[in-house]
């Protein structure tokens, strides 16, 4: 019932077939035919030739099957032109049936062919000549299975390819450095050092990797522990600072270790922007300058800086437990989505798709034929009629046609349904400014052409009279339409009073039993007031 709630609207249309009526040569080759015999329908249209014409592309006109579109004939007629469309009709169901108003498009806008009614008649058999057979034997048929399995088969098909897609995609990303964390920044620092050693840098000829990792570790250390922007800042700006950082935070350092930083500093620089290339002992040298810098700089720092340490092991700790916490939840997440489509494949089997589908998507039809009825009286002049639920009122004022406007005194909309819900009543009112007498059966006729402008495909289209208890007479249009790929089956009421018109329209599933005893009796309950 995904596209019910907007097909609801399509009754405002039917006021094209008012605003628009116009003439339209219409010629059919015969109003009698066999069952599958061909009914040849020509539709003429004369127009200047700047005329811009458009004939309508359709599978049904009404209840008759369109089985050929032939190609359209353009004949001048002195000034003129003449534009003929023929289509081939036929209909496997011998009855009376009515070819409704078809609309051409002249220069945009709907002109109407005249409505042709057409019988169609079943080919009599002879029995006496015919040879007459024994009746076959009954014949024990297999109990079916039922749906149930297909719905399982789908479930445990879809778990297992999305299991093997996360299996894949584990196997094939790439695993993660397991981040390592540090209690302080001198831990962090001599630890680096040893890493740096391990990567063998030397030993593979990269010199200026190495130095530059080697000042790196330095920096990052001097920047962490004594909180001066060491990264950013020249060789010369950084032992500065730490100058001007060793005289205001009361620091121990020596000329030596200041210089022999600086001197391993200048060294590195030179290897990164000179492509200078120290021997095998300067290297060795500078790496022991560079640890012994570090050790004498922690040692030089006042305990009152071990709150810093703290403060380091404290925001290390809660990122372990957040990421303890994120682990739990996905453990837990995966868990739940296991139980719950277990629950759902149990209910499935147990139950059946229409329960689940009914229990999760609003009301079912059996819900609705059980609850507390209500009887109102909806838009002027009024329908009453008895729904499971109240119909709301619809914004119509932007959806009637602007060249229906001006005939429109009043109209009104209440309906029920959603894209939730599998059963959809519309009820519509109409007040027009003069009397207005209205073709029931045009009316009927245009809502089937909207249908099938609105997508709507295989409409079959029966119509009867119909009248209420109190004798308010009207006609009722009702058979199947196909809303991507559902098979829905609707109904229509539609009658006309001096200045008014009143509809009615019900669409749900087709097959639907509570479905068709909610209908059964809403229908039942119709009455209309009398136009004011």
């Amino acid at each position: 019932m995904k596209v019910i709630k907007k097909y609801c609207f399509f009754l405002i249309l039917l006021f094209q077939s008012i605003v628009f009526a116009q003439s339209l040569e219409t010629k059919i080759d015969t109003t009698k035919n066999k069952i599958g015999a061909q009914f040849t329908l020509t539709l003429k249209v004369k127009a200047k030739p700047s005329t811009q014409v458009a004939f309508p592309k359709a599978n049904n006109f009404g209840a008759l099957e369109v089985i050929e579109s032939y190609p359209i004939d353009t004949i001048k007629e002195e000034s003129n032109y003449a534009l003929i469309k023929k289509y081939g009709l036929t209909q496997f169901d011998s009855g009376k049936y009515v070819i409704p108003r078809i609309p051409v498009l002249i220069d945009k806008k709907p002109v109407f062919s005249d409505s042709i009614k057409v019988e169609v008649f079943s080919v009599k058999v002879d029995t006496l000549k015919q040879k007459m057979y024994d009746i076959k034997p009954i014949i024990a048929a297999e109990r079916p299975m039922g749906d149930w399995w297909k719905y399982l088969l789908a479930v445990i098909l879809l778990s297992g390819i999305g299991y093997l897609a996360y299996y894949l995609w584990k196997k094939n990303q790439k695993p993660k450095e397991k981040e390592i964390t540090y209690n302080s920044p001198i831990e962090k620092a001599t630890s680096l050092l040893v890493l740096l050693e391990n990567k063998q840098l030397l030993e593979k000829g990269e010199v200026k990797e190495y130095y530059s990792e080697l000042t790196d570790i330095a920096r990052d250390y001097i920047e962490e522990a004594i909180e001066i922007p060491a990264k950013e800042s020249t060789t010369s700006e950084l032992i500065a600072a730490l100058r001007v950082a060793s005289n205001k935070k009361k620091l121990k350092l020596s000329k030596d270790t200041l210089e022999g930083l600086e001197k391993v500093l200048k060294q590195a620089d030179l290897v990164k922007f000179a492509k200078s290339k120290p021997l095998d002992f300067e290297i060795a040298e500078d790496r022991k300058k560079i640890e012994n810098s570090i050790v004498t700089i922690d040692k030089a720092i006042p305990v009152v800086v071990d709150e810093n340490s703290l403060k380091w092991k404290k925001e290390q700790e809660e990122f372990l437990k957040k990421q303890e916490r994120k682990k739990r939840l996905v453990a837990l997440g995966g868990i739940t989505g296991l139980v719950l489509s277990c629950v759902l494949v149990f209910t499935i089997v147990t139950k059946g798709i229409d329960y689940v589908k009914n229990g999760f998507t609003g009301h079912s039809t059996k819900e609705l034929l059980n609850s507390d009825w209500i009887k109102s009286e909806y838009g002027e002049p009024s329908v009453v009629i008895e729904t499971p639920k109240v119909l709301k009122r619809m914004d119509v004022s932007k959806a009637v046609p602007k060249d229906a406007i001006a005939l429109i005194k009043d109209m009104q909309m209440f309906a029920y349904g959603s894209v939730f819900e599998s059963f959809t009543i519309a009820v519509s009112t109409t007040k027009f400014k003069q009397e207005t007498e209205i073709d029931l059966t045009q009316a009927l006729n245009g809502t089937i052409q909207t249908l099938e402008s609105q997508g709507c495909k295989n409409i079959i289209s029966k119509q009867e009279e119909f009248s209420t208890e109190k004798g308010f007479k009207g006609i009722k249009g009702f058979g199947t339409l196909t809303v991507e790929n559902e098979k829905l089956y609707y109904e229509i009421l539609l009658f006309s009073q001096s200045g008014g018109l009143q509809q009615i329209m019900i669409v749900h599933q087709d097959g639907d039993e509570n479905a068709k005893k909610i209908s059964e009796r809403m229908l039942n309950s119709v009455e209309l007031k009398t136009a004011q």
